[in-house]
């Protein structure tokens, strides 16, 4: 076993307990329990991940699984709710940070605790014992960009959606994006960074202010899940389908009639049930103590041999090779 290994599970073993219809309601078990928490519940993207962490659940029996979420996409809501779970002893949280800087301390606590802590689109955060990527981020902000360009036949204003600031992905796939683009002279980047907080009919209404401040405006790289549905909505009713470019991260059951419509050009993402599958079963495999080494098999499709690096503080970065884009001619492959 490594150091790493050793320090990580050091500390008195936590009671486990399970999660019954919300976090308030517990049970005690004799099973660990994982406890998946998302940025925000009752969206597709994270209601896919949910499907995820019960088919883990499934064919995992001797472990507890569930998920839970704020009801809106907000860092202090997901707080409580991580501070919760620590305080009535999860074995293991597998966490989708809103903002990694607002968990950091709660994060140390736990570890503290001996609990263990795997974290997903966070690969920037320190107290983790395993940041799970379905990618390389730079990669994907890159890829979406090139996609973009394509469409814009590499000349014109563009803009872009992060659901917050504080989204590590977020700011790294626009940051990536704004980087590729600067290998073509004629695209230029106008009021960058739209925070849409992955709210469909808010990224709706900014994206109307948008086209009205930049009618010459040719495209739109998007990064939460819903920016896709808001800003393709804005581009169909202003009858600019096919001709504002739009490739942003979504899914392609909620994505499909605007990607048939032309108003989504291209969307890019990864399975966020495999995610879910993926962060479990990282977690399973440090609470049993076992070492993750690079290259090894995680058992679930798009993780079947993974990168494994040191990450910024004494956890682990384990990257997958889950990166998807689809158009109107692609889509419906990944029906989900």
């Amino acid at each position: 076993m490594t150091s790493f290994s050793k320090k990580m599970l050091a500390g008195t073993a936590v009671a486990a307990v399970a999660l019954v219809g919300s976090i308030g309601t517990l049970v005690a078990q004799e099973k660990p329990v994982i406890a998946t928490v998302v940025k925000i519940s009752g969206i597709p993207w994270f209601d896919r991940m949910n499907t995820g962490v019960v088919a883990y659940q499934e064919a995992n029996p001797d472990v507890v699984a569930s998920q839970s979420g704020p009801a809106t996409a907000d860092s202090a809501q997901q707080l409580q709710i991580v501070n919760d779970l620590v305080a009535k002893g999860v074995n293991a949280l597998a966490v989708v940070p809103m903002d990694p800087a607002v968990l950091e301390g709660t994060f140390q606590r736990a570890m503290e605790r001996g609990i263990v802590v795997v974290t997903h689109e966070a690969d920037n955060q320190t107290n983790t014992h395993a940041d799970v990527e379905a990618f390389d981020n730079a990669d994907y902000g890159a890829a979406l960009n090139e996609r973009l360009a394509e469409c814009m036949n590499k000349e014109g204003k563009w803009t872009t959606f992060v659901g917050s600031l504080g989204s590590r992905t977020h700011m790294q796939w626009v940051g990536a994006g704004e980087e590729n683009a600067k290998k073509y002279a004629g695209m230029e980047l106008v009021d960058p960074n739209n925070e849409s907080f992955d709210d469909a009919n808010g990224t709706y209404e900014k994206a109307k202010e948008i086209l009205r401040k930049h009618p010459d405006l040719k495209g739109f790289q998007t990064s939460a899940g819903n920016d896709v549905l808001g800003v393709g909505r804005a581009i169909d009713e202003a009858g600019l389908s096919g001709k504002v470019c739009l490739v942003g991260t979504g899914l392609p059951n909620p994505s499909a009639d605007l990607l048939e419509s032309g108003a989504i050009t291209a969307i890019g993402f990864w399975d966020p049930q495999k995610a879910g599958m993926a962060m479990n079963a990282v977690a399973k495999l440090l609470l049993e103590k076992k070492e993750i080494t690079d290259g090894m098999d995680l058992g679930v499709e798009g993780y079947n041999k993974v990168s494994v690096k040191q990450g910024p503080g004494k956890g682990l970065l384990i990257l997958g090779n889950g990166m998807v884009l689809a158009d109107k001619a692609t889509y419906k492959e990944h029906m989900f």
